[in-house]
């Protein structure tokens, strides 16, 4: 039976030039994310899908472990054309060790010394990917599932063929990037959605990152002109504390008060099957901080119904309701067409729909293609 390193192994191209740098003795360092491994020949970065073979730094291409349709409030972005329809595909492996990951079986086996069925590999060109994503009437063409950063170069030629059809391109990402990552895929990218996980160091270092990575991930995104949301997946008796939640809602507003700050309830996963959910009281304190903190817009998300309207978007001028919200469903809809407040006018940001009634109203995704 072949492995599933032996499988991905086969589904490889030459990295871009961009994103390596060629060093004595056949050794590459990696630019892909912020570890900047130094690898050898015949051996692998932390994320173990990128490899060095004779010199040179292959990467994953040419297939796909997950693809699935779905609201883009999901990703989630709440700014970013509201009610459409995301196409999201997915690789393996990740730069992070999350114990509570939430995609660990596509972003850990590796890792973890497991073999996903075979099914779950399926070979696909960019072209094929982004023929089903017109057939699911997607608007926007994303990369998820596993840490998007290592597999850049798949989605940039996925993102490439989707512009041509007209779609935006986002990430949902752990910010773990470099600027010439980030460089690299501006051509391509509208949104980048960024987890800041904690504002520790040490414990971005339990995951296998650094905390300052993430942050200037998170001010050289903004300054290049993408779309940024940031998420924190608030976790109790581990990032829950409210001086570590001042902390994060701070830095967000640092770099921009116009930054949407996500604050999700974490439930146990993976290998985190013992930690307590996040009670919404926790949630409806840490949007509460954000907002005192001087943040524009906070919602706390994956507990639908229970967060009332901290799911929805209000005017920062007036306090109007734009847009209600109940989970990934849109209930009403009232921000202009020139991404205003129709009430006093204040623009809100963001990057909306041009033509506000086409915005689906209860809308609840679209069917799978592939799990």
């Amino acid at each position: 039976m072949t492995s599933l390193i032996d499988t991905l192994d086969t589904l490889t191209r030459p990295a871009a030039p961009a994103l390596v740098q060629p060093l004595e003795g056949g050794a590459v360092r990696c630019l892909a994310c912020a570890h900047r491994c130094l690898i050898k020949p015949g051996r692998r970065g932390v994320c173990q899908v990128r490899s060095n073979h004779d010199g040179e730094l292959s990467v994953p291409w040419g297939y796909v472990a997950a693809a699935h349709a779905d609201p883009i409030e999901k990703k989630p972005f709440n700014h970013f054309l509201p009610g459409a329809t995301a196409f999201t595909f997915g690789m393996i492996g990740c730069d992070f060790h999350c114990g509570y990951c939430q995609n660990w079986v596509t972003s850990q086996p590796l890792r973890d010394g497991f073999d996903l069925d075979s099914y779950m590999i399926q070979r696909v060109t960019p072209e094929q990917l982004v023929q089903q994503a017109k057939r699911c009437g997607a608007q926007v063409m994303a990369s998820s599932y596993n840490e998007p950063l290592i597999t850049s170069e798949w989605a940039v030629d996925v993102f490439t063929r989707a512009k041509r059809e007209g779609m935006r391109c986002v990430y949902i990402s752990n910010g773990n990037a470099t600027p010439e990552a980030l460089r690299f895929l501006r051509p391509h990218l509208s949104a980048y959605k960024i987890d800041l996980k904690t504002m520790q160091d040490k414990h971005y270092r339990q995951l296998g990152g650094v905390l300052q990575h993430v942050l200037d991930s998170i001010v050289l995104a903004r300054q290049l002109g993408l779309w940024v949301e940031v998420v924190t997946l608030v976790i109790p008796d581990f990032n829950d504390s409210q001086q570590e939640l001042w902390d994060t809602a701070r830095f967000i507003t640092s770099v921009s008060a116009d930054i949407p700050w996500h604050v999700t309830a974490f439930h146990p996963d993976y290998q985190r099957l013992d930690g307590r959910p996040t009670p919404p009281e926790t949630l409806q304190l840490a949007a509460e901080i954000g907002q005192e903190a001087g943040l524009h817009y906070v919602y706390a998300g994956n507990l639908p119904g229970r967060v009332g309207p901290l799911e929805n978007t209000y005017c920062p001028n007036c306090t109007a309701l734009l847009i209600e919200r109940r989970g990934y469903q849109i209930r009403t809809y009232r921000v202009t067409a020139q991404g205003s407040c129709p009430k006093c006018g204040a623009a809100i940001a963001g990057i909306w729909p041009k033509d506000p009634g086409s915005v689906p109203l209860n809308f609840y995704g679209m069917p799978r293609w592939i799990h």
